[in-house]
């Protein structure tokens, strides 16, 4: 019943997470699966984005229990990705009238504290957005209403659970990976992002080209993506050629860690690895 074959990697990564925490939780730390463990965790950040655009079952039931599932994973409701990421984001392409906009915050940058504290900075302009949401389906759409609330329920249930069975292991296997997940989750919009032009209908968006794509399901296409954003990932690299060349070239990079080497850390010391804002309006 899966729409597309290709989401078995995704279905693989939602049972290895948990296999891994509960292997560590018996029988004691290991760095490679900890790290292992780690990665996972932007596995199902991405995996939460591509299910909110293109639901991966034909069955609804299937689809409610896999956003519970990553919800309980995550460590946080993934309903919030819909009045985010889909209402929001998807809709006004990093312009003006998307709240969380890069630019909005501190100005139009690129630099590693912009990336390391967009998470915190955004947070507040993006809950209104998830109450409001809430609200309009209690009288809206009640079932699925008590479905997002179910996912606060589960995730608080889960979390007692763990923490009364043991603090310290529930931190180090749990609360820790969950938290390096979200920061990667919310960071993705400021490296994909940051200096692009929120007001162009191309060069909105940084692409990156490498290893980020087949193991993290075709995230690094981002320009196809917002142009296509129904499609499933796995058409992200075919439908990338059509845009690859109109881009800014600029804004195509081939790896993700090679940009975040030069940017963040070669660009603290030498001006010339920073990347150039391709801002055509001043930013508000």
């Amino acid at each position: 019943m899966l729409r597309n074959r290709r989401d078995v990697q995704s279905l693989a990564y939602l049972l290895a997470a948990p296999l891994l925490v509960a292997w560590q939780w018996r029988h004691g730390f290991s760095l490679p699966l900890y790290l292992l463990l780690l990665f996972l965790t932007l596995g199902i950040g991405v995996i939460n984005h591509n299910h909110s655009h293109l639901p991966m079952w034909r069955h609804r039931g299937l689809n409610r229990l896999t956003t519970l599932w990553v919800s309980l994973l995550q460590g946080h409701p993934a309903f919030v990705f819909h009045p985010a990421h889909v209402a929001n984001h998807h809709r006004y392409h990093h312009g003006e009238q998307d709240v969380a906009r890069t630019y909005r915050f501190g100005g139009d940058h690129n630099h590693l504290l912009g990336y390391l504290l967009h998470p915190v900075v955004v947070i507040p302009v993006l809950y209104p957005l998830f109450w409001h949401y809430l609200g309009r389906l209690q009288h809206r759409r009640p079932a699925l209403w008590r479905a997002c609330l179910l996912q606060y329920g589960w995730l608080l249930l889960l979390w007692g659970v763990l923490l009364w069975l043991s603090p310290g292991k529930t931190l180090l296997y749990v609360l820790l990976p969950q938290l390096h997940g979200l920061h990667w989750l919310l960071a993705t919009n400021y490296l994909q992002h940051a200096h692009a032009d929120g007001h162009s209908p191309l060069n909105f968006a940084r692409n990156f080209d490498g290893l980020i794509n087949p193991l993290l399901l075709n995230i690094g296409l981002h320009t196809s993506h917002h142009r296509h954003p129904k499609a499933h990932w796995s058409q992200l690299t075919h439908l990338q050629q059509r845009y690859r060349d109109q881009v800014d070239p600029r804004l195509n990079e081939r790896g993700l860690l090679p940009y975040m080497f030069r940017v963040y850390l070669l660009g603290l010391i030498w001006p010339r690895y920073r990347s150039q804002s391709l801002m055509t309006f001043t930013p508000h």
